[in-house]
């Protein structure tokens, strides 16, 4: 059967590969947060403590942080990164899904990738 299969549903089916990948990488992730920490040992002066900072109504707020909690905290932040990359390539894989083979009207002018997302 995959010899009578058009270039474009061969790769429908890889992109629908991929957006399943995906989706199990999306299982995979541990908790997340939002906001930065800093090791203020590390600033030049340096400080001692750790911090945590992320914004609330357009205000920043930060928080003393003990080393287990920055620690924790560093891998929530590393987590939601991921958990934000992850999502931006399941939007540009359903965008190629949904506009693949699609039937334009006459007057209207071919989407281009820029105008999809997709670069």
């Amino acid at each position: 059967m995959l010899w009578s299969m058009s270039k474009s549903s061969i790769a429908v089916a890889q992109l629908q590969k991929d957006y399943q990948r995906l989706r199990g990488s999306l299982a995979q992730i541990g908790y997340i947060s939002q906001g930065s920490v800093v090791d203020r040992s590390k600033l030049k002066p340096p400080r001692s403590g750790y911090q945590w900072t992320r914004k609330v109504k357009a205000k920043t707020i930060t928080v003393a942080l003990s080393q287990c909690e920055f620690d924790a905290l560093a891998q929530a932040i590393a987590n939601e990164r991921e958990l934000n990359q992850i999502i931006r390539q399941m939007e540009q894989i359903s965008r190629r899904i949904l506009f693949t083979n699609r039937t334009q009207p006459a007057q209207r002018k071919p989407l281009r990738q820029k105008g999809l997302g997709l670069i």
